[in-house]
């Protein structure tokens, strides 16, 4: 189940024996888990009901066991277990003896067969992600806990769900936020959900619901906002306006950017602009889905920006610029100079 059914499971019916959460995507983890420990554990209950657990410091067997004995504080109990992937056994058995099941495995079934009334367990296994090389691993961790009864998967979110959530967080904060300062956020926090939220709610704090968020603002309270500012200094570049280009470069350094990362970024830029180019792509839309098919995912703010920056560069200039950047980045790893004065050569070298 995903967690808006699981949380409108837990409000209307009694809980599960076991519970396994599955996936890398923290912020609904977090109010699910939230959400649980006060169904079961409300008020006071929690500070002699909750038992937190890590399967890098102990067993399965040893959890199992805890489970099975009964409290003397606490009637009702929740034990949450950290890190459980580290269960499952090292290596794959042979065919013929995965069927049995592990030792753990087989454990697991029989305590699932006769539970401890008014004792929770919750498997968290965060490590490994839905897509990817992760798939298999996450694969084998939903096979070794078949037999929990509720499993609920924690999905990154998407671009689209990621805005949502910033709007309803704005709504909920009564922050006025425009829809350009809204995409920087989105870009600035990587549509995380829980940064999103801490930045959301930090905004509010400052600006109040007086006013609307301004750029300022997030380049004043935001982390690694700056690249609001990198973005300009691609768009002077591809006019091949050096005043304008080395006064984002000088704002850059005025505000304490890391410059290599900067260059990142570019490098990032200018490489995605070129595989635009290559392939002929014309929009925003056709952008996000050639990407994604790649793997690599792209909120809609950034493909406009990387089709904007292929629109207005030639495929010769991209790939120049591609080649200053990586002799560019061998100078930072070799010491070279100051970075300030590498960043401008390469400015100069991209007017020119």
């Amino acid at each position: 189940m995903n967690p808006d059914q699981f949380l409108a499971k837990i409000a209307k019916q009694p809980l599960a024996p076991a519970y396994l959460f599955l996936g890398q995507e923290g912020y609904h983890r977090r109010l699910c888990k939230e959400a649980l420990l006060e169904r079961a554990l409300p008020g006071e209950a929690r500070a002699g009901g909750l038992t937190q657990i890590d399967l890098e410091n102990t067993t399965l067997a040893a959890v199992l066991d805890d489970a099975r004995s009964l409290s003397l504080f606490a009637s009702d109990r929740v034990i949450w277990v950290a890190s459980a992937e580290l269960a499952l056994p090292r290596r794959l058995a042979a065919a013929e003896n995965e069927e049995a099941g592990t030792p753990s495995e087989s454990e697991l079934g029989a305590y699932l067969k006769t539970p401890t009334p008014g004792t929770t367990l919750v498997f968290e296994a965060s490590r490994y992600d839905f897509a990817g090389d992760d798939r298999a691993k996450l694969e084998r961790v939903e096979k070794f806990y078949a037999g929990v009864p509720a499993t609920v998967e924690f999905r990154h979110f998407t671009p689209e769900s990621s805005r949502f959530l910033a709007q309803t967080l704005a709504k909920k904060f009564s922050l006025k936020l425009g829809g350009a300062e809204l995409a920087t956020l989105l870009e600035t926090t990587a549509g995380d959900a829980n940064r999103l939220e801490s930045e959301i709610e930090k905004l509010s704090l400052f600006v109040g619901s007086g006013r609307a968020v301004t750029a300022a603002d997030l380049a004043t309270l935001v982390p690694h906002a700056a690249q609001t500012t990198i973005f300009n200094l691609v768009n002077a570049l591809a006019r091949r306006d050096r005043p304008n280009a080395l006064a984002a470069l000088d704002i850059l350094v005025r505000d304490g950017e890391y410059l290599p990362l900067a260059l990142t970024f570019l490098s990032t830029q200018f490489r995605l602009a070129l595989a635009v180019k290559e392939q002929h792509i014309g929009s925003a839309q056709q952008a996000q889905s050639v990407f994604q098919r790649m793997g690599v995912r792209m909120w809609r703010e950034r493909a406009e920006q990387i089709v904007s920056t292929a629109g207005v560069f030639t495929a010769a200039h991209l790939a120049k610029a591609v080649a200053l950047i990586y002799e560019t980045d061998k100078k930072f790893r070799e010491g070279y100079r100051d970075d300030r004065i590498t960043m401008e050569t390469l400015v100069f070298a991209l007017t020119a």
